[in-house]
């Protein structure tokens, strides 16, 4: 069956169960161009899931041939808002890190800024270089990526571990 005929028979019909159809033909292709977004196998499976239900709840709204480009078309659009949550949750700034201890008086918050400035200066040389770009020079990341030779996504995933190292060092620290 056709596409749009399968679209006619889900829509008019009431033949949701159609729709499993679309799922059969199309999640490789989704799920490849989802991939090659997130470049994450869980994060890929994700989009795949997002992208039919999304497609399944805007049903009516598809004018094409064939659904297939309609579906890529949805799960880049949901890949690439992925990619963007996950940015501005790993770019948190290093302030919130003190976020988990009690903040009960302001000579606590002072000695917390002061622990977590010796703990920046213990990192090696090229985290402090990141820590110092990004958070004290206000620089993006992707101007970090040229200034230090690593790749964006690299940047990312070392300012991620980096925070997460401080967090560790400031509990411990306690």
């Amino acid at each position: 069956m056709e596409d749009r005929e399968l679209v006619r028979e889900i829509i008019e019909k009431g033949h949701t169960g159609l729709f499993a159809e679309f799922v059969k033909r199309y999640s490789g292709i989704v799920y490849s161009k989802a991939l090659g977004v997130v470049r994450q196998d869980d994060w890929a499976a994700e989009v795949t899931q997002s992208t039919f239900v999304k497609a399944y709840e805007q049903l009516r709204c598809w004018r094409g041939q064939q659904i297939g480009p309609w579906l890529v078309t949805i799960a880049m659009h949901t890949a690439l808002h992925l990619l963007e949550k996950e940015r501005v949750r790993r770019a948190q700034p290093v302030d919130n890190i003190a976020d988990d201890i009690p903040d009960t008086f302001d000579n606590e918050r002072e000695e917390m800024i002061q622990r977590m400035e010796s703990a920046i200066r213990q990192l090696p040389s090229g985290e402090q270089e990141l820590i110092n770009l990004h958070y004290y020079q206000h620089q993006k990341t992707a101007d970090i990526a040229r200034i230090t030779g690593l790749s964006q996504q690299n940047v990312l995933v070392k300012l991620h571990r980096i925070r997460e190292k401080l967090r560790k060092e400031l509990k411990t620290a306690n």
